[in-house]
């Protein structure tokens, strides 16, 4: 780890420590985080205009210089040269790759440390290797103060690179742990692996917030004001219910205006998005995975968005009462626990998703290890994340979060209040997609038969699909001539 006073471990005396392209708010913020913690770093953006200012406003000194084009970028840094990106994910990182590679050599490193989809930098990865380069695509969370201050960082890709950027990617990053010390950085995996773990931690973080929108929505139905629901979450973040999202929501209700004005009653709510959230959910389905949650939230911004379609609906579609959430019943103690046992629940199932894909792609992913990544610097840190962490690090092969005798005894005491939260809301017809879906969810998967018996029987009326059978071992298909039979015989065996 270095520091302010002491130099990079790695400083090479013929160069520079580090290049960073993109100077946008957190590539600006990462630089400056750099130059805190003694790295010497070399700064570039498409626009020498943006380079200029940024450069002469800081205090660095020369801990931070600015050049006009890629290539004396490069040709400042000390080798094995380590590139940070910071840019537009997409196209834009493409581009900028294409123009750093003819001036790299064997054993370069490039970082993207910006949102892009692990496919691509599973991409990237093989296309640069053979050129001798080594690629990182590291997910950075945190937002522009996190960059500033210590983000969680998930770097994976060519293990190569691991051991010349670990000691400034840890030093940078945000640090958790009993002594404060231990860095929310450590390396990921092959491939994309890094930014898929970030994509599963925005998708988390979709179903995070679209949870506590909900508890707003429900009190704010039950005529509280904005200044006591602004107490009421911040003695939520004393407890159980720890974490940033509560912290800024608390924050958020009790922020006016200079006219004196709640600033929470001017926002138009239309919400949008990146597609982080929808990449997620896209990806829990092709691995089979129940990301219902975040589905669910990703659903409710698409909603929000029809603002002038919802006014009309108003008019024309009746509800329940005249007066929704009029006759609501509940506590604050049930909303807590509805809070508590969506987020457990959708966590549980970010991580479901994670274990799948790290099978799918022979990735080798430490569950414990991911969740301690994100205890402090990112969006979703909160406080059980180390009762995540300690779950897999005393059952590395748990099949299920919800299994851990941490979950189930949470789960037990909150989902009461989930359950009166759905009823009471639903009867009101107030909108809460998210705690709905987390409680079908949990009933669904403690329901040791339901009625997929039915959907397979009709998959194989209308489709010859086949099914299998109570009565004979797994792994043996069968199907029935249910017109020709009368619905009761069985005509064979299939492989699956």
């Amino acid at each position: 780890m270095t520091d302010a006073t002491s130099p990079s471990p790695e400083r090479s005396s013929d160069g520079r420590d580090v290049g960073l392209v993109g100077l946008a708010v957190m590539g600006q913020n990462l630089v400056l985080n750099l130059a805190e913690h003694g790295y010497r770093v070399s700064v570039y953006n498409r626009t020498t205009e943006t380079t200029d200012e940024f450069v002469a406003r800081q205090e660095f000194g020369d801990h931070i210089v600015g050049y006009e084009t890629i290539e004396q970028m490069v040709a400042s840094l000390s080798r094995p040269r380590r590139i940070i990106l910071l840019v537009k994910a997409g196209v834009v990182v493409d581009k900028v790759i294409e123009s750093l590679t003819p001036f790299l050599d064997d054993g370069d490193i490039i970082i993207d440390g910006g949102n892009s989809l692990y496919t691509d930098s599973t991409r990237r990865q093989t296309a640069l290797a053979d050129h001798g380069i080594h690629f990182v695509g590291a997910g950075v969370s945190g937002g522009e103060e996190g960059a500033r201050n210590g983000p969680s960082i998930m770097p994976g890709g060519a293990s190569q690179a691991w051991p010349h950027i670990k000691d400034m990617l840890q030093a940078i990053s945000a640090k958790a742990g009993p002594g404060q010390d231990e860095p929310c950085c450590d390396w990921v995996g092959p491939e994309g692996a890094g930014h898929y773990v970030k994509m599963i931690h925005n998708g988390i973080e979709y179903g995070d917030m679209q949870v506590l929108a909900e508890a707003y929505a429900l009190m704010s139905a039950q005529g509280q004001s904005n200044s006591e629901m602004a107490t009421t979450f911040d003695q939520w973040n004393q407890g159980r219910l720890k974490s940033y999202l509560v912290e800024i929501t608390s924050e958020i209700l009790a922020h006016t205006d200079d006219d004196g004005v709640s600033t929470i009653d001017v926002i138009l709510d239309a919400a949008g998005q990146k597609g982080t959230g929808k990449w997620t959910v896209i990806s829990a389905m092709e691995l089979g995975q129940p990301m219902m949650l975040v589905a669910e939230a990703v659903g409710a911004r698409m909603v929000s968005s029809f603002v002038e379609t919802r006014a009309q609906a108003q008019q024309l579609l009746p509800g329940p009462t005249d007066g929704a959430g009029s006759d609501l019943e509940l506590t604050l103690d049930d909303i807590g626990d509805a809070i508590y046992a969506a987020k457990l629940i959708s966590y549980a199932q970010g991580f479901m998703t994670l274990d799948a894909a790290s099978s799918e792609f022979e990735w080798n992913l430490d569950l414990g290890s991911v969740a301690k990544l994100w205890r402090a610097g990112c969006i979703i840190r909160a406080v059980f994340l180390d009762d995540i962490a300690r779950a897999y690090a005393e059952q590395p092969d748990l099949e299920n979060l919800l299994f851990d005798p941490f979950f189930v005894d949470a789960l037990s005491s909150a989902v009461g209040g989930l359950r009166r939260t759905v009823v009471a809301a639903t009867a009101a017809g107030l909108a809460v997609p998210a705690y709905a879906s987390a409680l079908t969810f949990y009933d669904g998967f403690r329901t040791a038969r339901g009625s997929a018996n039915l959907i397979q029987a009709q998959r194989d009326y209308f489709g010859a699909h086949t099914y299998e059978r109570l009565d004979k071992p797994r792994g043996e298909w069968f199907h029935t001539d249910w017109v020709g039979s009368g619905g009761a015989a069985v005509s064979g065996s299939y492989s699956a």
